[in-house]
């Protein structure tokens, strides 16, 4: 009874003076007060704090999203307690700092201790726009002597990283518009599935030189964003393929995405109507992406321009269609050269424009300029540096190499002077090895030779290769706009044979 007693007294004492320090110390004056003695705190101390929340007022914040990212690495070697995610589109698993855990960080040499605070929210009163219960953020305590060394350059390292890190871990997109346009600003007007084209500029059948000069222009392109601001350029670079039919034009489009590792849109002209839709089409796509237009003379009508009466006519092809179908369509060859290179088509960074045609003599002149269209890509006939390398993805490396077998020696020079001779397609090549990948590898390649000579008896070399060739001008050649010294001399290829652009 007697520590009961003690107990209620004690207590009874604690609340008087409780009591006397409201009525001596209001609440505004203590708030003072450690607001004084935080700053005295402040000044005495080392280091400094910065606050970073998940949510900016009633925006997302993207410095946040962008930190989560960027320390997911360092997490999972580092931390002790992690939080593991899968986000939505992403080919990985990301972690990342449990509530309330430390992570420490090197930048510069100096050291920067990141926490991911997360506490309670206070109940909301009714919101348009509720908020998360919890309230998340991450503080950043670095040294005050480092702050104005690294702290700028520290949080735009942040950015770029994670930037790469989302790309790396997304799955990326092939796009295409949706029919009518869906130009309703409420819903997005492009239909999207995963991207998995298999397609490399190791596999393409393509001479070598061929290759290493086109990658060489997107590598170029991709790595140079402070040359375009200096030069005051918009971020884009324009590619026309052509050639025949069956010649790799869509591998082409593939092995540049997977090389870049960017999204592709698939634009079918057909389903868009009005030059105001087309733009925006081109407002709603991405940055790091590729434009596609295929088989572009066969989508609109593109022929010259000579005729003043096709000037103010719509120029959808009337293949596609009576004049009845095509009576509401009014795109025109200035919206779609306003398209590739106008004010619109600077709505985005780091975009690639791809055109593709059977027949470039359709294309308007206007349209093959560059800043358009920059380098030209004639995708020809097969070579025999193509062909061995379709023998390579079908059968093996060993087996189109003289030095490996003896008897596939004399099929491999065989094969090399035939298919100077014949004009095929690497389509047509890649199905004759189709229908033989049961049989034995030296099988499958006589029975390519046969072909090969067969096709040379009937129909001899010089008649459609060159035929094709000076139709869709012999002149051409690998045009880039941007006017270094390096590019210039890569330009110098001329589409004029099997080996040559």
């Amino acid at each position: 009874m007697e520590f009961w007693a003690f107990l209620a007294s004690l207590m009874g004492v604690f609340a008087f003076f409780q009591s006397l320090i409201n009525i001596v110390f209001p609440p505004d004056l203590r708030f003072a007060s450690a607001k004084l003695l935080y700053r005295l705190c402040h000044c005495f101390s080392s280091s400094c704090y910065f606050d970073i929340t998940e949510i900016d007022g009633v925006n997302t914040n993207e410095l946040y999203n962008a930190v989560q990212i960027y320390l997911s690495g360092s997490a999972s070697v580092a931390a002790s307690r992690l939080s593991v995610s899968r986000p939505l589109n992403s080919s990985a698993f990301t972690f990342g700092l449990a509530s309330n855990d430390r992570l420490v960080d090197t930048f510069r040499g100096a050291t920067a201790t990141w926490e991911h605070v997360v506490t309670q929210r206070q109940s909301q009163a009714f919101s348009w726009r509720p908020l998360p219960d919890e309230k998340r953020g991450f503080t950043l305590m670095i040294k005050k002597k480092d702050k104005p060394l690294i702290l700028q350059a520290y949080l735009q390292h942040i950015m770029d990283t994670a930037t790469l890190l989302r790309r790396s871990n997304e799955e990326r997109l092939l796009y295409t518009n949706s029919r009518g346009g869906a130009m309703d600003s409420r819903v997005h007007p492009w239909d999207s599935v995963p991207f998995k084209h298999p397609s490399t500029f190791k596999t393409l059948a393509m001479d070598q030189i061929k290759k290493e000069a086109i990658m060489a222009d997107l590598k170029d392109f991709a790595e140079r964003e402070v040359f375009y601001q200096r030069t005051g350029r918009a971020w884009k670079r324009g590619y026309l393929l052509y050639g025949p039919p069956g010649t790799g034009k869509s591998s082409m489009i593939a092995a540049m995405a997977n090389y870049l590792n960017y999204d592709v849109y698939d634009l079918e002209l057909t389903e868009v109507q009005t030059n105001s839709e087309l733009r925006k089409l081109l407002m709603k796509t991405t940055s790091k992406s590729i434009i596609v237009i295929e088989d572009i003379d066969c989508s609109i009508n593109l022929t010259n321009r000579s005729s003043g009466w096709k000037k103010a006519m719509p120029l959808y092809d009337s293949t596609f269609g009576s004049d009845d179908a095509n009576a509401g369509k009014t795109i025109t060859l200035s919206g779609l050269l306003n398209f590739a290179d106008g004010l619109w088509s600077c709505c985005g960074n780091e975009r690639i424009f791809v055109f593709t045609t059977n027949h470039i003599e359709k294309l308007d002149p206007a349209l093959l300029r560059s800043g358009r269209m920059d380098m030209h890509i004639c995708m020809s006939y097969c070579s025999y540096e193509a062909l061995k390398t379709l023998m390579q993805n079908y059968l093996s490396p060993e087996d189109v190499e003289p030095e490996h077998e003896g008897g596939n020696a004399e099929l491999l020079k065989e094969l090399e002077e035939v298919i100077n001779g014949v004009d095929i397609t690497p389509a047509d090549v890649s199905e004759i090895l189709i229908k033989n990948r049961r049989r034995k590898k030296h099988e499958a390649m006589a029975e390519l030779l046969e072909v090969l000579k067969n096709r040379a008896k009937n129909k001899g070399r010089g008649g459609s290769l060159k035929a094709f060739e000076k139709e869709n001008g012999e002149e051409e050649q690998e045009k880039r706009a941007l006017g270094s010294p390096k590019e210039g001399k890569e330009a110098a290829n001329r589409c004029n044979g099997k080996n040559e652009e």
